[in-house]
């Protein structure tokens, strides 16, 4: 392929950036404002990023936290909810420094909802001990968040400090240096057009990949791309057996379902079942009080689990249950739904639903993913020149399962520290990070074989993931959906950057190749662990060192120039 290249004047260092939600806004941000060259490069519009569908806040102990909070005891909620697989030295980063972008977000245009009294409105949210969740907007914190950083940026492009590309997918990382081995740049596709752009350093924040599962909270752009780019040109990768599941997203129609793009995410919030909603299958059965003595309000991950366990009893592993909120309107009166939930009350009625009359169909839906490209304290990946930041990374902090609220988070502390690296001209490799394995195979099976009889398709993947590599697995339904995946090589080549102008393509290899690795490392580790649950999971308790071991992978460089 021919690729032109944006030509680079005698300008000072320059950092180009890949992803728009939060952590790729804000570093773009605060590299430009200490004098950066900055190239930010994003897939749709500025708004397409999974920071935007955020409904929850951001968690910080502040200088003036709410009565018995301490930072110390956001750490220690931290490392529970990671189930003693987070890196703690990540964690105390984490929360010791998270005051001082909440300040940062504040200074590039970002408000926080107060209190009466004008001081910031904490909220108490699920497995933190105390109130320390900032909001913005209520329940649309990431879209409050993304707008106003989005203000920013669009201020700081008029005034000539960034560079905004929109509708650019980026399809590969360029090589070069003295060893040519040193990210030096990003190659995209822009208006039908291969183009190409030379920087001193890549930072991927690109989010994650939910459009692996037949339902997902993610947007459409969520399709692991961050995570393709960065193992086709070496860097290590973990943790990608830990995706979190929300347990109750609405179902789309099956008509729509079948609609490509049609992913606009529908989050039933746990607030639903916490005002007395029940769950009950097609045949009306309340079925949650089997599983769990706490039923509808045990934790979102037994909730997932319950629910996928029901369906795939009933034979349906890709199939949903309903949420019944009209038992809350019959117990607290006309009209209570719509004021205590009035964007779910719109949200569900544009969707064709009146939840105060009907069934909501519901089903567990991916969420976020743990798992990432390996960074270290300060961003810095295995492979020279190459940043990390976000969702797409894997800085050890969210551990097997994420706290919640400390997503967006994470994308502002590293993201800051990973600029604050490319600033200070210490930007190389985060040191060896020894692989489990250098892969030549990503599916258990030889790369490039047999063609599956069926075909490759967005929808038979999303459905294969979803019933074999999803809430629920075991040995052999993985060792299953490995086959079917090697099988799609055929079609879609999951190492190689496909030559082609279409977007749609290059996000299938992408997507591919993270079915793949996720497998992978779902096979690897044979007990269950946080968000990763499987059925025939290791019933003696593990040693410490193989509990904690994190299942690292690399792909051999050489293959980048074969």
């Amino acid at each position: 392929m021919t690729t032109e290249s944006l030509a680079r004047g005698p300008a000072p260092q320059r950092l180009i950036v890949v992803g728009s939600g939060i952590a790729g806004l804000y570093s773009a941000l605060l590299a430009a404002e200490a004098g950066a060259e900055v190239v930010l490069l994003t897939k749709g519009a500025l708004a397409d990023s999974n920071t935007y569908y955020a409904q929850g806040g951001i968690s910080a102990v502040l200088d003036e936290p709410a009565p018995g909070d301490t930072v110390a005891a956001h750490i220690a909620d931290t490392l529970t909810a990671g189930a003693g697989h987070c890196n703690e030295e990540a964690v105390r980063v984490l929360c010791t420094e998270a005051r001082l972008d909440i300040a940062g977000l504040g200074r590039f245009g970002v408000e926080f909802d107060l209190d009466d009294d004008g001081d910031p409105a904490l909220g108490l949210e699920a497995a933190h001990s105390a109130p320390r969740i900032l909001h913005a907007g209520g329940d649309a914190t990431g879209a409050g968040v993304a707008a106003g950083l989005i203000r920013t940026v669009l201020d700081f492009q008029a005034a000539g400090k960034i560079q905004v590309i929109g509708h650019a997918h980026v399809t590969s990382l360029s090589l070069g240096g003295l060893q040519g081995g040193r990210v030096v740049g990003a190659n995209f596709l822009h208006d039908g057009r291969h183009l190409g752009v030379h920087g001193d350093s890549v930072l991927l924040a690109t989010g994650g990949a939910g459009q692996l599962f037949a339902q997902t909270t993610n947007p459409s752009v969520a399709t692991a791309d961050g995570l393709a780019l960065a193992w086709r040109v070496g860097a290590a990768v973990a943790d990608l057996e830990f995706f979190q599941f929300h347990p109750t997203c609405m179902v789309l129609p099956a008509e729509a379902r079948e609609v490509e793009g049609n992913n606009d995410p529908l989050l039933i919030s746990e607030a639903v079942r916490g005002e007395g909603a029940i769950l009950v299958d097609a045949r009306g059965h309340r079925f949650m009080p089997g599983y769990h003595p706490d039923a509808e309000l045990a934790p979102r991950d037994v909730v997932s689990r319950s629910i996928a366990l029901h369906l795939a009893k009933l034979g349906d592993p890709n199939g949903h249950v309903f949420l019944d909120a009209t038992v809350i309107e019959g117990q607290k009166g006309c009209g209570f739904l719509a004021k205590r939930f009035p964007t779910l009350s719109e949200r569900t009625r544009q969707a064709g639903v009146d939840w105060t009359q009907e069934l909501v169909p519901v089903a567990p839906a991916a969420h976020y993913w743990m798992g990432g490209v390996v960074t270290d304290l300060h961003g810095r990946t295995s492979v020279p020149g190459l940043l990390a930041a976000g969702e797409v990374a894997c800085t050890g902090v969210q551990g097997a399962n994420r706290l919640a609220s400390n997503s967006l988070l994470e994308g502002l502390v590293f993201g800051r520290r990973a600029v604050d690296a490319f600033l200070s001209g210490d930007r190389d490799a985060a040191g060896p990070v020894a692989p489990l394995e250098s892969m030549e195979s990503v599916g258990g099976l030889p790369l490039a074989h047999l063609v599956s009889s069926s075909g490759f398709s967005r929808q038979a993947l999303r459905r294969l993931m979803t019933a074999k590599a999803g809430v629920l697995r075991d040995g052999q339904l993985l060792a299953e959906a490995a086959e079917v995946l090697g099988s799609w090589e055929g079609e879609v080549l999951p190492l190689n950057v496909p030559d082609s102008l279409d977007v749609r393509e290059h996000e299938d290899s992408n997507l591919l190749l993270a079915a793949q690795l996720l497998v992978h490392a779902a096979r690897e580790r044979r007990e269950s662990l946080g968000a990763h649950y499987r059925s025939d999971s290791v019933r003696e308790p593990a040693a410490v060192d193989d509990f904690d071991k994190r299942y690292t992978m690399s792909r051999k460089v050489s293959l980048v120039h074969d």
